[in-house]
This record gives C-alpha cells, structure tokens and sequence, in this order.
C-alpha cells in the first residue's frame, strides 16, 4: 500500500484517485466515416459529411477501430464482450454536429480487465500493485473549438470530430500521485506495444480525466472532482497534489467539496471550475437507433488475440530469465517499443560479430545500450547523426572490445567518430591509432624499465604494500600512452612481481 498522506489541521488524509483516459484508436479513417485522421491537417480538411452530420447521413463502424480496442483488452486480460451496443450521449458543444455523442454506457466492449505497476521505492511505490480497471469502451471524439485566433470571435475545427476513441476506466484503486503516474505510463507502454495508439500526449492523442477524492483512512469515498483533458504524466500528478490539498482544506474550513468538472492551468499548477458535474441521466442516454448491436465472431476474436505482440510484463521476465539482465536493465530496456526493438537488433548484430550466443552477449549489449551509447550521443550533441548509428557498427565496436582488441575509453572515443562521420568503425580504430597494444614483448620492455627505476616501490611491494600494484599499472598505461591491453599489463606485472 502506497503511504502517501496529506497532512491536514484534523489529522492525516487519504487520497483517492481514479482515472479516465481517452486513446485515439490509430486507424487510418475515423470510427464511422471514412474521413482521414492524419495530425496536423488544415483546420476542417478532414470531414465527411457524417462527421459534419449532413441530414440523412447514416454511420458505419470501422472494422479496424474495433478490432484495436479489442486488442487492447485482450492486452490487460479484461473481459470481452462479444455482444456490445452504442449509445446516444446528448449534449450540445458547438464543436459536437450531431448534438450527441456516439458512445458505449450501458453495454461496453470490453469490461474488467487489470494493469500491473512495478514497485518503486525511489518515487513512492513500496510493492507491486495490482491497478482494476472497470471497461473499456469506444466513442467518436467532438471537433475542437480555437479562442485565440480572433478577440472577439471562436473558431471550430472539425478534424477530430468523430475520430475513434477508447475510454479506459481505472477503478479507483490509486492512493498517491506515484502510483497515477506509474499507471499513466504502464498504460502507455502496453498501447504503443499493442500499436492500437500512439501514446503521443503533446498531440492529445492519449489524455486523461483524473478524478480525485480525500477521505480519513479507512472511511467510505468522498466527494470527488473531475479534472478534464490532462495531457502528460508530470500534470496528472500535479493535479492530484494539488486538488488533494485544495479539498483537505475546503473540509477542514467547514465547507463541502462540490462534484464538479475542472480545468488544470499548466502555468500555475492550479485547478478551476468548469462546470457542475452531470451524472448518466443528465446526458439522457439512450441506445443508438442507427446502429447494430456489435456481435463479433470467435474467428475474429481468435485472430485479434494472435495479433498481439509479446508484451511489457512478459519481456522483461523473458530478459530477466533467459538473458540474465539485471532487474533495472530489463525493466528500462521494455518501457519503450523503440528503446526494446533498437536493443533486440544490436543484440543480434553483435553476437554474430562477436559469434557468441545472444545470452552470452546480452549483458554487454543492455549496458552499452541504456549508458554508454546514450552518454557518447548527449557529449556528441548536435554533431551526431543518429542515422550513422547502424547496429552493425555498434555491433563491430562491440566485438572488438570483446576480443580485447579496444578499451571501454577506446570504444567510446570510435562511436564519436562514427556518430560525426559515418565512417567503419574498425577503419577508425586502425586509422587513428585507437587499437590497444597486447603484444607481450612491447608491454614486457615498457614493464621491466618502470621495474629497474623503481626498485624502491619494488621492494616495497614486495614487503607487504599491495597498493602499489596500482602505481605500476599506471605507470606502464603512460608509457604505453594509454593503448596497452590492461589485462595483459595486470598479467606480467603479477609474474614479474611475483
């Protein structure tokens, strides 16, 4: 259990936290229109004359929307219903045509499912915690209205109106910021591996409604809020600090928390009202009467579940077990489709380059990957073309360090090289001299002169003072100008010591 408190005039105080996220489904044409859903588009270039709801236009549900969401439920485990019925939500925005919202209240798509996130100490999270979510259900998304085009006048851009929405409900099951976070981003994770949404929330194509609550621990829920369009992690969690503290003070002062919808100002970090929170009845729900029920076959359920990928939970054990990664290599490894794909192919470059199995190299490869690659491309800057980074020539660099052939400090210093000027990586190593030296004989000679001019220390050494085994190392590392292969420099110094 999470031990986040907030600390009130009364006494401790529990938070409680359940989120909606909203999931743009990615398909190449909206929910039931044919109408594209490409970002970035000029205002009303994407609708059709359902989306614009043109008298006698009548909707189709788009078999890949569908087909996306069920994926998604099948990647949490949830139930799938394969009865489900849309339903008319009646409101009226100046950038919603119809008047009402095509939506699932009463018989969703998919229903309970449940999410894992990881234990955390650092930020909060003592144990592993088992997050339910209620449903998951399909909608079309409204248009977007624009108020800072002109001073006196909005504008409504259609393009959004009626693209494929999920709406993931969380139980309300989280009890500190962390844990939100944690779920926001588990939650991202799962969507980008499925492929069913980007995940990208600067687009507002992953958002979230967080609902907040307080209570002293151990009593029933209390009145919650509904902080609308939340769109990134850090601001999820920002809201909840901060309508957590507003409401411990709003009870505490003798007053009540209203059930409201509210707004979050990124600038300040505070919340607003928007408006009265409606309940079911006000939206006057009622079963679309243009649509079908959605009866999906078992061959179509068959072939969304051999559709999924393998999946961040499964991976990372799968890491963990069959390539001996360490915990934190295997976790930061899966949190990101692109961090894991760039990881799988080096992994297989290098072991045909080195021509060891891949459990033999993976070790090697995850530290290269999540701190030494990553450290030589920030020092790079600017500089580097992440397109000269090919996994082969990762992988080169990496075989010749593995036969001894370059240092660590050498490794780096080609995949500089490689990152600026796409050059080959064995090419720079012979060219600009950066290949360690293990002849024996040349390394012998640089020894046995550092012995003869410090018989002291020799002595020394001798006599007890093991510490100085570092002073040669050195010394024989800067007579040989740092190329000298320290494995064999550690192996004649121990015999000639000896």
């Amino acid at each position: 259990m999470s031990n986040y408190r907030i600390q009130g005039q009364t006494g401790e105080w529990e938070v409680v936290i359940g989120l909606e996220v909203h999931a743009q489904v990615t398909s190449a044409s909206k929910l039931f229109s044919g109408a594209a859903t490409a970002f970035g588009a000029e205002p009303n270039s994407q609708v059709s004359l359902v989306d614009a709801a043109m008298p006698g236009m009548l909707p189709v549900p788009n078999r890949e929307c569908i087909r996306q969401a069920v994926r998604t439920g099948m990647a949490i485990e949830a139930q799938i219903n394969a009865w489900s019925r849309f339903d008319r939500k009646n409101y009226f925005y100046a950038d919603l045509p119809q008047g009402y919202q095509i939506s699932q209240l009463y018989h969703p798509l998919v229903g309970e499912g449940s999410l894992l996130i990881e234990a955390d100490e650092k930020h909060g999270i003592p144990d592993d915690k088992v997050i339910g979510i209620e449903r998951i259900h399909v909608e079309q998304d409204a248009g977007k209205l624009m108020h800072d085009q002109h001073p006196t006048m909005s504008y409504v851009d259609l393009n959004r109106s009626g693209v494929a929405l999920m709406e993931i409900v969380s139980k309300p099951d989280m009890r500190s910021p962390a844990e939100a976070g944690a779920y926001v981003r588990k939650l991202r994770s799962i969507l980008r591996y499925v492929g069913s949404c980007d995940g990208n929330m600067e687009e507002g194509s992953m958002r979230a409604d967080v609902n907040v609550s307080v209570r002293k621990p151990g009593d029933e829920f209390g009145t919650r809020t509904e902080t609308k369009n939340v769109n990134s992690v850090r601001f999820v969690m920002q809201v909840i600090e901060y309508e957590a503290s507003r409401q411990v003070d709003v009870i505490e002062g003798g007053g009540t928390v209203d059930q409201e919808t509210r707004l979050f100002d990124p600038g300040t970090g505070t919340t607003r009202t928007m408006r009265s929170k409606e309940d079911a009845h006000d939206y006057r729900y009622f079963p679309d009467p243009d649509l079908l029920p959605l009866v999906l076959e078992d061959g179509f359920l068959a072939e969304c579940r051999a559709s999924l990928p393998e999946l961040p939970d499964a991976k990372r054990k799968r890491y963990e077990e069959e390539l001996g990664l360490t915990p934190y290599n295997a976790r930061e490894l899966t949190v990101e489709v692109e961090t894991f794909a760039r990881f799988e192919t080096l992994l297989t470059a290098a072991a045909n380059a080195i021509g060891k199995p891949e459990t033999k190299v993976a070790t090697q490869v995850a530290n290269w990957a999540l701190s030494v690659a990553p450290g030589v491309i920030k020092s790079v800057g600017d500089e580097a073309d992440p397109a000269h980074a090919t996994a082969t020539r990762q992988a080169s660099i990496l075989a010749m360090q593995d036969k001894g052939e370059i240092s660590g400090g050498q490794a780096k210093e080609i995949f500089e090289i490689v990152l600026r000027q796409g050059r080959e990586p064995d090419e720079i190593a012979e060219t600009e001299g950066l290949k360690q030296v293990s002849d024996t004989g040349a390394i012998e000679a640089a020894i046995d002169e550092i012995l003869a001019n410090n018989e002291d220390k020799v002595e020394q050494y001798k006599g007890g003072k093991d510490k100085l085994f570092g002073f040669f190392v050195g010394q024989t590392m800067k007579a040989m100008k740092g190329k000298a292969n320290p494995q064999v420099v550690n192996q004649i110094l121990k015999e000639k010591l000896g």
